[in-house]
């Protein structure tokens, strides 16, 4: 009789454990007229870096903000060869085009790799953007996968950008139709605020940072909104000192959050600063983003008013004081586009919510507004109820039309 071979016990896989702690200086800078000569922003915030030989600095510039502003690449190379004991500037500025569309053809993302490529910018040179949300964006993600991370710093020249998307860590361009599908988590350098940029906006960029900055009073800080609601008058008006005073504010909050919130990076599902951004993301696509992010935002945070309040989570006069606030800014709390037919043959709103949970890992989390300058996460939402919100904010827009 043969006898049965005893196996070894197997022993378990060697697995080695280090955590890294990795820490981060996240810079706001707010002044005027950046590039005037005797502004010294630029050249203080590269001294903070000490370097032992001169920095290196490629410019991109925003194709709309240097139409608006005509003298604005002149003024760029003439800071240049003042300062250039500070820096030195490899290139003339370089203008790319802006706007959502920018984030739709990768073909831009390519560009910037090249010219950082043939400026032979290293590691420890850096990558100046000067433009609205999209080509921040689009520039950010080209300079942080060069060379695995070049440093940048951010200018943003929109209401949206200098108060909310432009002071943040993330990056993207749009693929595969889905917004911000490609990108990148990366602290810039430094974020530039020069109000001075605000005063060339048209109305409808002036006002569609306000909108972000209605969000994150809603979720962090009630005394703001209260602020927000006694200025209306001058907002609506986009009173250029009401502008920087909710704008400054804005970008505190956003970056109070960013740096304390405890997620950064967005390892975790829960995103308060996306309320309303679930509906407005796909508000966006499936409008051909002919209705503007800050426009989509407004219609995205009215729908999940609405629908806490159909849920019980927002009492019906906190709801009503919110709606008030955002059309009496100028915002529509509608749009059209909401009940479009999707692929699957049911309303495309409903598929933003899908592809939200999508972009989240798996699990939906939706941040909602229990009362002003709180939050509550939830993690599933009633279909039902969401086009019932829809429907009566169509109601209420007819109804509006209507008396006037």
């Amino acid at each position: 009789m043969t006898a049965t071979p005893v196996r070894a016990k197997e022993s378990p896989p060697l697995m080695l454990e280090k955590k890294i702690s990795l820490e981060y200086t996240h810079r706001i800078l707010f002044t005027r007229e950046v590039f005037a000569p005797r502004n010294h922003t630029i050249r203080d915030l590269l001294h903070l870096d000490q370097p032992h030989k001169l920095p290196r600095v490629l410019v991109f510039v925003d194709e709309a903000v240097a139409t608006a502003n005509r003298d604005l690449i002149d003024d760029i190379m003439a800071y240049g060869q003042v300062h250039a004991d500070t820096f030195t500037m490899v290139d003339d500025p370089i203008v790319i085009p802006g706007g959502e569309p920018c984030k739709n053809d990768f073909r831009l993302v390519e560009c910037c790799w090249d010219a950082i490529n043939e400026a032979g910018l290293d590691r420890h040179s850096y990558v100046f953007v000067i433009g609205g949300g999209a080509a921040l964006d689009l520039v950010c993600f080209a300079a942080s996968t060069a060379h695995r991370g070049i440093r940048h710093v951010r200018f943003p020249t929109t209401t949206l950008s200098q108060g909310d998307g432009g002071v943040g860590v993330k990056n993207g361009v749009n693929y595969f139709g889905k917004k911000n599908w490609v990108g990148s988590f990366a602290v810039p350098f430094a974020v530039v605020n020069d109000f001075a940029f605000l005063e060339l906006l048209p109305a409808r960029g002036r006002r569609n940072g306000i909108i972000e900055a209605i969000k994150v009073a809603l979720i962090r800080d009630r005394a703001f909104f209260e602020q927000i609601e006694a200025m209306a008058g001058d907002l609506a008006a986009l009173k250029q000192e009401a502008l920087e005073q909710v704008i400054q504010r804005s970008a505190e909050l956003h970056v109070e959050h960013i740096a304390t919130g405890g997620d950064p990076f967005e390892l975790g599902s829960a995103r308060p600063l996306d309320f309303g951004h679930w509906a407005a993301h796909k508000l966006e696509q499936i409008s051909k983003f002919t209705v503007a992010h800050g426009e989509a935002v407004a219609i995205g945070m009215a729908v999940d008013l609405v629908y806490s309040r159909m849920q019980g989570i927002l009492d019906e006069a906190t709801c009503e004081r919110v709606l008030k606030l955002i059309e009496s800014i100028g915002f529509a709390t509608t749009s059209p586009h909401l009940m479009t037919t999707g692929r699957s043959g049911e309303p495309a709103i409903l598929e933003g919510l899908e592809e939200f949970r999508e972009h989240l890992g798996g699990e939906l989390t939706v941040t909602l507004v229990p009362e002003i300058g709180t939050k509550v996460e939830v993690h599933e939402m009633n279909r039902v109820k969401i086009l019932n919100a829809v429907v009566e904010l169509q109601k209420r827009a007819a109804a509006a039309v209507e008396e006037e």
